[in-house]
């Protein structure tokens, strides 16, 4: 009798192993442009994220999250490959006469997932190149200023009949400042997409908030203008909460809330100068909230330093693509065409390898070990605003590599414009702008050095102060380490500077 239990419960056993193999591995990313982590489930005194606090609530939020650049284009390249971007080529915007756009033969997320078995979607902002390198099956259009339409868009594609699980990337234009030009208008009156007094959107109730009642980061200045931009930036995320509950009614209503791994992130941080396209902590912290309906452990506020390089690796490890070191798995390579998977392309960067790993066992802890650095790169926004800075990061410390620091710092175009810069700018090189002035804004020294934990608003640079010599050359060793592994060919600066 004890050799039969034991044999009957080896059999329930791989009963259960089968079915929980079988199980839908269906994935949603949701990709926000420009958004920082200014939502409730975060602590944000004012804003109104219902449905995002539930999700986290219902899954995982990292408090240490971040972006590898705070630029559009090359952000999404990162995304979606694994890879920073200065190895996958997308070094800057890929529209209009920008022209970057990623090495043809780079291996995506959308790719590997379509040989994995998947029915890929792509609603929104898409902003990444060219189409052969990131290719999705199906292509939804909504009004990408209203998440709502986006959602009710993308119901037929999740309620599809098929037997394949499927991915949708699902990117709102939201809370974007609209263009940098005043002939691109009609974006909106105040630039953040918003409509005008009177007017409304399908799905969606507006809601106004009092710039009296804001808190202003440190980073930013706290003045009127400033105030009332962040005003039409809060409204802004209030129209893309309502919007992710839509899709997130979607899923429930369709059977799919419960097989289902949500991925809600930006691209990068707020459209502010101090920010946006900078590699300071308002540009590059975003929000991560993930739910895994696998998991039973709900509602954690995880503290492991994630980058967007670790999000592709996140989503193949979950849909089973990756092998037990954490590479695309060979039988998907071929199917891709990749006949000799060491082959070495792009010096040495090899096809299903990547810069990231994945950070799916980090869901169920909230006290995390080996996931203490992240890094950072960028070098353009604009095709005209060459600036690269290289980064290195951990708990208490940042250093920042400024490569063109002889350059004045460039400014997006929408930056530029911005009431904020402007008002400040107005008043001279040494009016405030949060604690810094509007100088040191502009002209920045090749190394900034921040202890982080004393100086989270990175006002303090250390990096002259003798006392932190020793420090400073062991960051400038893990920055060329950083560089070197990830075939970064700025790394010929250290010697022909």
């Amino acid at each position: 009798m004890k050799i039969f239990a034991q044999y009957l419960t080896l059999i329930l056993l791989l009963m259960l192993s089968t079915q929980a193999a079988a199980a839908p591995r269906n994935v949603v990313l949701i990709v926000t442009d420009d958004q920082s982590q200014t939502l409730g489930c975060y602590g944000d005194p004012v804003a109104k994220t219902p449905n995002l606090d539930a999700l986290a609530a219902d899954g995982t939020l990292f408090r240490n999250s971040f972006a590898t650049t705070a630029s559009c284009s090359a952000s999404r390249s990162v995304i979606l490959t694994g890879l920073f971007n200065h190895a996958n080529g997308q070094y800057g915007h890929t529209h209009h006469f920008h022209k970057f756009q990623s090495y043809d033969n780079i291996i995506s997320l959308p790719r590997v997932l379509s040989a994995s078995g998947y029915r890929t979607a792509r609603i929104g902002k898409y902003h990444v190149a060219p189409d052969e390198v990131y290719p999705f099956e199906t292509v939804l259009r909504g009004n990408e200023r209203n998440a709502y339409d986006m959602a009710v868009k993308s119901k037929d594609f999740i309620e599809a009949d098929s037997d394949k699980p499927f991915f949708l990337y699902f990117c709102t234009s939201d809370p974007h400042r609209g263009g940098g030009f005043a002939n691109e208008l009609p974006y909106a009156p105040d630039r953040f997409g918003n409509p005008k007094p009177g007017e409304k959107r399908p799905g969606i109730e507006e809601v106004v908030y009092d710039p009296a009642t804001l808190p202003v980061p440190g980073f930013l200045p706290d003045t009127p203008e400033c105030r009332a931009e962040l005003a039409q930036y809060y409204q802004a995320q209030a129209r893309i909460d309502q919007g992710v509950g839509k899709l997130f009614e979607i899923l429930k209503q369709s059977g799919h809330w419960d097989d289902t791994l949500i991925l809600y992130i930006a691209d990068h941080g707020i459209a502010f100068p101090g920010a946006k396209t900078t590699v300071y902590d308002g540009g590059l912290r975003s929000p991560l909230i993930v739910r895994n309906p696998y998991n039973e452990k709900r509602g954690l506020s995880s503290d492991a330093m994630i980058s967007w390089i670790d999000l592709t690796p996140t989503i193949l490890d979950f849909a089973g693509s990756l092998d037990n070191k954490g590479h695309v798995k060979n039988e998907i390579l071929s199917k891709l065409g990749v006949v000799n998977v060491n082959d070495q392309t792009n010096d040495d960067l090899k096809p299903g390898v990547m810069h990231g790993r994945s950070f799916l066992e980090t869901l169920t802890e909230e006290k995390t070990n080996g996931w203490d650095q992240i890094a950072a790169s960028h070098t353009f926004h604009e095709i005209q605003m060459y600036y690269p800075m290289r980064v290195v990061q951990d708990r208490k410390y940042k250093l920042i590599w400024n490569i063109a620091y002889k350059l004045d710092y460039p400014f997006a175009s929408d930056l530029w414009e911005s009431k904020t810069w402007q008002a400040q700018l107005a008043k001279g090189e040494d009016a405030p702008y949060g604690h810094w002035t509007v100088g040191r804004y502009i002209h920045r020294p090749e190394f900034e050095l921040f202890d982080l934990e004393a100086d989270p608003f990175e006002a303090n640079n250390l990096a002259d102060d003798p006392h932190y010599a020793t420090l400073l050359a062991e960051m400038k060793e893990r920055l060329k380490a950083m560089q070197e592994s990830t075939q970064d060919p700025w790394i010929l600066k250290w010697k022909y500077q």
